[in-house]
């Protein structure tokens, strides 16, 4: 399973970088590489983007704010040689914050970060799927009805 995942970095030369260490990276997938994020909140819209890996000072709106306007936000791996913005990155449930210069050993470990996170995403929505097709019963309680699989079910009692 790969990893769907663009980048916004305002630098040439870093965005060239951060593309080829995405690109030799077996886990990931690379949707895109843009300079703003106006062009890359259109990608976002259009594809299923799993990992963003984001600078926070990029022309026209900043990182912090690209992400303020998504409904739907991916794992974030924040790119920058600005330290200060690490704190408030992290108010935004960063997958991790990687200091310029991005070095192999640095990206890699952002990565199996994020890849380690998706898995149990996956893993925890996979087995809330199978518990709602899994044998049940319904019970009141509290006023309420309930619903109660009988695979949770340890002893039953009754006055």
């Amino acid at each position: 399973m790969k990893l769907n995942c663009i980048i916004i970095e305002d630098d040439p030369i870093q965005r060239a970088i951060n593309t080829k260490l995405v690109t030799n990276h077996p886990d990931l997938n690379l949707v895109g590489a843009f300079w703003n994020a106006i062009e890359a909140k259109k990608c976002l819209s259009i594809n299923r983007i799993d990992l963003l890996f984001l600078d926070i000072e990029i022309p026209l709106i900043n990182g912090f704010a690209l992400l303020d306007s998504l409904t739907e936000k991916p794992q974030i791996v924040f790119i920058s040689s600005h330290e200060e913005y690490a704190i408030i990155a992290f108010n935004y449930n960063a997958t991790d914050y990687i200091k310029k210069p991005v070095t192999l050993e640095r990206f890699n470990v952002a990565v199996k970060k994020a890849f380690n996170f998706h898995a149990l995403k996956n893993k925890n929505s996979s087995i809330e799927q199978e518990e709602e097709k899994g044998e049940h019963i319904i019970i009141k309680s509290n006023l309420k009805k309930k619903k109660l699989f009988t695979n949770k079910i340890n002893w039953v009692e009754a006055y």
